[in-house]
């Protein structure tokens, strides 16, 4: 790992300018650089926009970079939000740490020989800006405002390896690579204890410049004392949850507990809170719009875009491809994404409480409304229908898709999705396996059952669109920010904190705040007895996660440290007494009346023309004199639902429509066999501490490798790292 040399001259470092992108433009590379540049304020401005590139939480494509980031990936295929098995619940790939077939995610290492791409070289490149600012001639006042963000990006860099191997090695100086040597794993308090040293030195030193309503404007995008605050909140209760905390250690609790009293004031004061708190707007449209503001007071670490064209630009370019990967194919979008069945009827009704036919949380009491699974649509908490888009609803964009040749039939603002099917061949209508399946308005063979919706900037929400549209490039260059932590989270973190330490009346007072946001009144739909049963507060909390966070990336860290895929009560091979899971009741799952994901299979679902429509049949292309190929395009169909409109009236016709011309039917979600049998979701216990990948074992064979996990420096011998051990 090498730098090269030479100095960053002042006139050669971009200095803050005055608009809000100019900090995301700042982000150059600037790794290569002495000692003495640190020594001007623009060199060491430089050298830390460089770690913002390798921090901030873009969606890289590299796993230990960032967090899940709400797409179907590898994470999220292991949740309800999506069919298909990720890595870690495949029940035919055992991962294994001895061999990179079927081997275990890589969060260590990343590439190793390139420090760009790889943990530890981010790590590095952290202390060096540390060590350079802390060693320069800088006033006390610039060193504090440049190492309190330097200091926030080792905390957020450990907490990364934290989450998913407990203690890990602690290097806080740039090392000089020498053959054979090696930093071994510190255990799992003093990696923790570490981390939480960061983040105090961090809130310290950002104090001064961010206490009074965060960064300037120029400066937005930068951590402040509340980011710093907001992740310590957030490690407290992952080390106080049951993955670290097999004891029930209520001390630990009760520290996270004290710790959000004193420190939501504080998170105020650098300007975030709950955004549109009180005022929701039509159904919900408040909540969506926060998505997509660029200065959103909801937002407290997060990555901003631009909506610049990448090719032939400067390589601060930036373009967020969530609203191009969520847009049907028809819009010119990247195809949409596909919620599973399971994800939509478990969303709860809009009386706030549980569907009564979804069988988990079964401590919370089942809603009154009756759930018509034929038409999920219906009577619905607020945000499903800014989370989920079915057949007949508005989603308007700026910008023209109309394409005789493709038979694309909507401008932008007029959009509507119908996005029911149809199949080609009678065999195929009982088939669960065929993907013969066939969508109006030029879809054809791109028709996805239902589409998730989240986070989509909405025309009818946000008339400041921001990307750039054009039916060649879709939404490609889009400037929605991606948001990894938020206030709604520190208020949930709170909830969990206080419910845990014996102050359920404070933690329901966070879900209503939560809840009144998107338009509950009165009780929020939260059940009496909250204040007085732990475990149906805690489910409660868990459950107003699911929703409140769908799709943003979260729901897999939740069903981790509270043990969901099968309540804690595997075994790991060659695990000491101290990992037996003995609090709640030696069993998270019974004690939350949560159905264990193992076992279960997520599934996806469509709404097919009714068999009476010419067999529920259609062609699979239109024709060469322009015949259409669906079954129903003589049928006249309903306005499109319009959420700026009044939504009963609306659904009630729309759902008369569904009830005459189409039906729900199940779509293949997880795998089958060779022998077309079912497969379940599997998640081995020694999947919630992963061992080191084979890369990173054999690129630093001097590691512990973790308990339950064969090390292959040792000839695949069993692992002895404990990562509960303090």
């Amino acid at each position: 790992m090498k730098f090269k040399s030479y100095i960053i001259a002042a006139a050669a470092c971009l200095a803050f300018s005055s608009c809000s992108d100019d900090f995301m433009k700042d982000m150059k590379n600037y790794e290569s650089t002495t000692p003495e540049a640190y020594n001007y304020y623009s060199g060491a401005l430089g050298r830390l926009a460089d770690l913002y590139m390798l921090s901030l939480p873009y969606n890289t494509g590299y796993d230990w970079q960032v967090p899940s980031s709400g797409s179907a990936d590898d994470q999220s295929k292991c949740t309800e939000e999506y069919s298909g098995f990720g890595a870690f619940v495949n029940p035919q790939n055992e991962l294994t740490a001895i061999s990179n077939t079927n081997g275990v995610p890589d969060y260590f290492q990343g590439v190793a020989n390139k420090i760009r791409q790889s943990v530890w070289g981010r790590i590095r490149d952290i202390n060096d800006v540390i060590a350079g600012v802390s060693g320069s001639t800088l006033t006390e006042e610039q060193k504090s405002e440049l190492l309190g963000q330097a200091y926030f990006l080792r905390a957020w860099s450990y907490y990364m390896l934290f989450k998913w191997y407990g203690g890990v090695p602690i290097i806080t100086k740039v090392l000089n690579p020498v053959p054979g040597a090696g930093t071994p794993r510190s255990t799992t308090k003093e990696t923790y204890d570490f981390i939480m040293e960061d983040l105090d030195t961090s809130v310290a030193m950002l104090k001064a410049c961010t206490e009074n309503g965060g960064w300037p404007v120029t400066e937005y995008g930068r951590p402040t004392m509340a980011t710093a605050l907001a992740l310590k909140g957030r490690l407290m209760v992952l080390y106080a949850s049951p993955l670290f905390n097999r004891t029930n250690d209520k001390t630990r609790w009760t520290d996270a507990y004290n710790f959000f009293t004193e420190a939501i004031p504080e998170i105020n004061k650098c300007g975030n809170n709950l955004a549109y708190e009180g005022n929701p707007g039509s159904n919900a449209s408040n909540w969506a719009k926060m998505f997509i503001e660029e200065l959103s007071t909801e937002g407290i670490w997060f990555a901003q875009y631009n909506d610049i064209a990448t090719g032939g630009t400067p390589d601060y370019a930036k373009n967020n491809g969530w609203e191009n990967g969520i847009r049907p194919s028809n819009s010119f979008g990247g195809g949409g994404k596909t919620p599973s069945a399971a994800m939509i009827d478990l969303f709860p009704m809009k009386d706030g409480k549980r569907p009564a036919s979804y069988n988990s949380y079964t401590v919370l009491n089942p809603s009154d409304i009756p759930y018509k699974r034929d038409l999920p649509f219906l009577d619905r908490d607020p945000r499903f229908y800014r989370t989920f888009a079915f057949p007949g609803v508005c989603w308007a964009f700026e910008g023209d898709a109309i394409n005789a040749e493709k038979h694309y039939p909507y401008s932008g603002k007029d959009y509507q999705l119908w996005n029911y099917v149809w199949y080609t061949k009678a065999e195929d209508r009982n088939n669960i396996e065929s993907g013969d399946t066939y969508g109006p308005d030029g879809l054809l063979g791109n028709a996805k059952g239902m589409y998730v919706r989240k986070g989509t900037d909405d025309l009818h929400v946000n008339p400041a669109y921001r990307y750039a549209y054009s039916q060649g490039n879709g939404f490609k260059f889009s400037a929605t920010p991606n948001m990894e932590i938020r206030y709604a989270e520190v208020l949930l973190n709170y909830a969990e904190a206080a419910c845990q330490a014996g102050h359920p009346d404070v933690a329901v007072e966070q879900i209503k705040k939560v809840r009144s946001r998107v338009g509950y009144t009165g009780d929020c739909g939260l059940q009496a007895n909250l204040s007085s049963n732990e475990a149906a507060c805690m489910a409660a909390i868990l459950y107003e996660r699911q929703i409140e966070f769908a799709y943003e990336g979260k729901r897999f860290d939740d069903l981790r440290r509270w043990m969901l895929f099968d309540g804690g009560q595997g075994s790991v091979a060659g695990a000491p007494a101290t990992w037996k899971l003995t609090g709640w009741g030696g069993n998270t799952c019974n004690y939350l009346g949560f159905a264990p994901l193992n076992g279960t299979r997520r599934e996806n679902m469509e709404f097919r023309v009714q068999e009476k429509y010419n067999g529920g049949l259609g062609g699979d292309k239109w024709g060469s004199d322009g015949s259409n190929p669906d079954p129903l395009k003589d049928v006249e169909r309903p306005a499109a639902i319009d959420y700026r409109q009044d939504l009963e009236p609306q659904l009630q016709t729309l759902s008369e429509w569904y009830q005459t011309y189409l039906e729900r039917a199940t779509k293949k979600g997880d795998s089958y066999n060779s022998d077309h049998v079912q497969l379940y979701m599997d998640y081995r216990p020694n999947y919630y501490f992963p061992g080191l990948s084979y890369g990173a074992m054999t690129a630093n064979p001097t590691l512990e490798q973790t308990i339950g996990w064969g090390d292959v420096a040792k000839g695949g011998a069993p692992g002895t790292f404990d990562p509960l051990a303090e």
